[in-house]
């Protein structure tokens, strides 16, 4: 019975529950037909033996000096007549006058009399020369109301039982109804339980509840579970860190519309779709999305879906800083490629006897290309921010774009998480410079101020002399997937990565088009990032509002 499944385990405890349920009601009807069986008997007996005690031919009679003579035929005739099974008429001091049988006539009654002789009818049962009976007796009252005779009618237990016999066909067909449509629905519970828990059993049941609900909450990777209109119906500790939800509590389901979720993973949650390594952007994360239909084994219908949430937040910062040093490699290459040449011209010029010549020429030469360092190196105190800027620039001139740096002569940056720094200035002027190259002018200006009273806000301002942004662009310009540069895909990550990081320190963002696009940020001065960076604790997440787009 261990190994039944619940369904059958179901199944079984229904149908005993049923016929113990059964067997009660019937033997409840039976003893209620029983006992209204005896009580018609003697209200029977009581109407038949009032009769003879009021009739005026047996007050006649029992004063007559040989009653039996007279009463016995008469006794006889009725009991023929109404199906008793006698009909006794006694005197006082009990003797018999009449009798079913003859020889018991002037023989004393056996039976209770004392209730009668005091002028009160009765009914009982006893044990008589018939055998047990129901019966009736009543007082027979002269005119001046004395007791002068008793009369008894009653009909044998046989005769009764026989009665209440017939009624037990219908407590059977009752008792059989009540069994039989228990089982038919005891049978289709089960198999509807069946269904549900496919055909499992409870101790099945069980540890596959305690080993689920293990995998659950020991899975690094954040895990959603949705049913059919989109509500969570259940989330481990993971999701709860990665999508800033509250605690999980089993059995409240949680509409993804009332949890606080990013506008992209609640269209996803809700649509039901599947979900192949989406990228999701949250305000302080990168998310990785897979989304498949839960279906069970034994239909095709789904029942909600099953997502799974991977952080890469940290994978996405050191692809930021993977960047910034393939962007150094690759000023590095263009300063090579470009001191190759110098060099060629300056051994030219010295071989053409032209001393004077070269040496002017490379001190011009080392002049300038000094100047933007020493300039960048001397007004940002970030030396990450430097080196992007001095690749950036060497990045441009190899692609045949004018960049203009615009950095005052100081500017601190007092603290900022240079790699939300990297993040905002990178992917800007990387827009810029595909922009700018599509263009004519093909110029690019980036510049980094302070602003208000107290210099406590930067301002980093990258514009180009692109086509700029059309309307549709410019409302979701910084939603993730959302590009100028081709289809939608790995594509529109960036933007969407410079809202995160701008959002992270606590800043604005905003574009418009200025014969280009030019996106404007304003940071705090020495703003600390928001609570949620990858290497902080999960417990201190929560959920900001959201950044103007301008």
């Amino acid at each position: 019975m261990r190994n039944w499944s619940l369904a059958r385990q179901f199944f079984i405890g229904q149908l005993v529950f049923v016929l113990a349920l059964t067997t009660t009601i019937s033997w409840v009807l039976y003893l209620d037909a029983e006992d209204s069986t005896f009580d018609a008997a003697s209200q029977r007996m009581l109407a038949v033996a009032t009769t003879f005690a009021n009739d005026p031919y047996v007050l006649e009679a029992v004063q007559a000096p040989k009653p039996s003579d007279l009463l016995q035929p008469y006794a006889a005739e009725v009991m023929n007549d109404l199906g008793v099974d006698f009909i006794t008429i006694m005197d006082t001091d009990r003797t018999r006058y009449t009798h079913r049988n003859i020889s018991e006539i002037g023989g004393r009654y056996i039976g209770s009399v004392d209730q009668a002789l005091a002028g009160n009818p009765h009914t009982e049962v006893f044990t008589g020369t018939l055998g047990p009976s129901v019966r009736a007796i009543v007082p027979i009252r002269a005119e001046d109301d004395d007791v002068t005779a008793l009369v008894s009618a009653g009909v044998t237990v046989d005769t009764v039982s026989i009665a209440r016999n017939a009624q037990l066909p219908l407590v059977w067909l009752i008792a059989a109804g009540a069994l039989t449509a228990g089982t038919i629905v005891s049978l289709l519970l089960s198999r509807h339980l069946r269904r549900a828990t496919l055909g499992l059993g409870t101790e099945q049941l069980s540890r596959m509840f305690v080993f689920y609900d293990s995998v659950l909450h020991s899975v690094r990777d954040g895990l959603v579970l949705t049913n059919l209109r989109g509500d969570l119906v259940l989330y481990n500790d993971q999701a709860a860190a990665l999508l800033n939800l509250p605690s999980s509590v089993p059995g409240e389901p949680k509409p993804a519309s009332d949890v606080g979720l990013s506008p992209s993973i609640q269209e996803l949650l809700m649509s039901g779709r599947r979900a192949m390594d989406e990228i999701h952007v949250t305000d302080d994360r990168v998310l990785v999305v897979n989304q498949e239909p839960a279906i069970p084994a034994s239909g095709t219908k789904p029942l909600g879906t099953v997502t799974t949430i991977r952080d890469h937040t940290e994978l996405e910062a050191l692809s930021d800083e993977v960047q910034t040093m393939r962007t150094l490699t690759e000023a590095l290459r263009a300063q090579t490629h470009e001191h190759a040449n110098r060099l060629h011209t300056i051994v030219s010029l010295i071989e053409l006897d032209r001393r004077s010549d070269a040496l002017e020429f490379a001190t011009r030469d080392l002049q300038q290309s000094q100047q933007l360092t020493d300039e960048v190196v001397a007004a940002i105190d970030e030396p990450f921010i430097t080196a992007l800027l001095v690749g950036k620039a060497a990045q441009a001139n190899e692609r045949g774009l004018q960049l203009s740096i615009d950095v005052p002569e100081t500017l601190e940056t007092r603290g900022m998480d240079p790699r939300d720094l990297v993040t905002i200035v990178g992917n800007l002027l990387d827009n810029a410079f595909d922009a700018a190259a599509a263009s004519d002018d093909r110029s690019v200006s980036l510049s980094i101020h302070t602003a208000g009273e107290d210099a406590d806000t930067i301002v980093i301002e990258v514009s180009d002399s692109g086509p700029g942004l059309d309307d549709a662009q410019l409302g979701n310009v910084f939603t993730l997937g959302s590009t100028s540069k081709g289809a939608a895909g790995t594509r529109g990550l960036g933007l969407a990565l410079v809202r995160q990081a701008v959002h992270r320190l606590g800043g604005t963002i905003t574009v418009l088009n200025d014969g280009g696009a030019c996106f404007t940020v304003l940071l705090p001065a020495g703003a600390s990032p928001l609570p949620g960076r990858p290497n902080e604790q999960p417990a201190q997440l929560r959920t900001h509002g959201e950044l103007p787009n301008g």
